[in-house]
């Protein structure tokens, strides 16, 4: 049996995973970069990255109960992504590839998340609302492409929900603690769609400025999610109408939120399409599905030498042809 470790190191996450080639999941070790107040600078968590790459490797390989010559594939995030952070995971993988004369693969982390997605839910054809840090776009597969039907026009959510939470104390990652403080009152902020794109800027602004000024965190909190995830529901069924397709799959970080899965899988039965959610350990960034894209490039027939590897820190999802396909 072949397998494939990939390599995630886009931003906080450094993840190792290892998958067979018929996406059986065997490992998936990883370590995020935290702090207690403030966010992220890249060169500190390329640093962290550093620090641990070693010790995740070492998990994820006990995990999976394999050694170097079972593997046959190495993949690594080359695209999109934090460069000081990229750098790490990509010369990583080039030196381990080189080391045990094991072919490379480099990937793009956002297509990554997609067809994780479709591996873990087993969707066909779905539209994807792909929701992470800077990332917050609604795309669907046409014409041999990725195409994004609608996305954010300033900040992405997850960094939307981070920044307020850096702002009022709360440290990094701030999704998870702006979801457990959101059991508030509704109070209004901005309500910003425009055709099928997004904006958070303003509603971010109008929140602080609103939380400065003595509101409550929770309803501040609780109207964040609100007035977000209705915006992100409303693109979301207008590209299922648009399209005629009959699924939605939720990917990226945010897809762990509860509250956006609820208003999602409502609008979708409201409409008679099919909600799916990539369960937590696989929507936020992690090494499974690195591997999972390498192999599928793999047998489509691409490698990369590792003395040419390179990193793409701004490549959008649209920018990559779907070969393996």
């Amino acid at each position: 049996m072949k397998f494939c470790l990939g390599i995630e190191s886009t931003a906080h996450t450094f993840g190792v995973g290892i998958v067979t080639f018929d996406g059986k999941i065997l490992a998936n070790a990883k370590r995020q970069f935290t702090t207690s107040e403030g966010g992220m600078i890249p060169s500190d968590v390329a640093r962290h990255h550093e620090e641990i790459k070693e010790v995740v490797l070492k998990e994820a390989l006990e995990k999976a109960n394999v050694s170097w010559k079972d593997i046959s594939l190495i993949s690594y995030s080359a695209a999109p992504g934090l460069a000081p952070c990229l750098i790490v995971g990509k010369n990583f993988a080039a030196a381990l590839a080189k080391e045990h004369d094991i072919a490379l693969v480099g990937v793009n982390h956002s297509i990554c998340h997609l067809t994780i997605g479709d591996l873990i839910c087993g969707a066909k054809d779905p539209m994807y609302l792909y929701v992470s840090g800077p990332n917050t776009q609604v795309i669907g597969l046409s014409g041999g492409r990725y195409r994004v039907f609608g996305e954010t026009l300033d900040v992405g959510l997850g960094n939307m929900l981070d920044k307020f939470a850096r702002e009022i104390g709360l440290g990094f990652p701030g999704g998870p603690k702006v979801e457990k403080l959101a059991v508030g009152k509704y109070v209004e902020l901005p309500y910003s769609v425009k055709g099928m794109d997004v904006s958070f800027a303003g509603m971010l602004t109008k929140a602080l400025r609103l939380f400065r000024s003595g509101t409550p965190k929770e309803d501040v909190c609780f109207s964040l999610q609100e007035t977000a995830f209705a915006m992100l529901a409303e693109v979301a069924e207008r590209a299922l109408a648009h399209t005629g397709k009959s699924e939605l799959l939720l990917i990226g970080g945010v897809a762990a939120n509860k509250r956006l899965c609820k208003m999602l899988d409502v609008m979708c039965k409201g409409r008679g399409a099919k909600f799916h959610a990539v369960p937590l350990e696989y929507s936020g960034d992690q090494g499974v599905m690195i591997a999972w894209q390498g192999v599928l490039q793999f047998k489509a027939g691409e490698t990369v030498n590792p003395d040419g590897a390179q990193i793409r820190p701004y490549e959008r999802v649209d920018d990559v042809p779907v070969f393996w396909k």
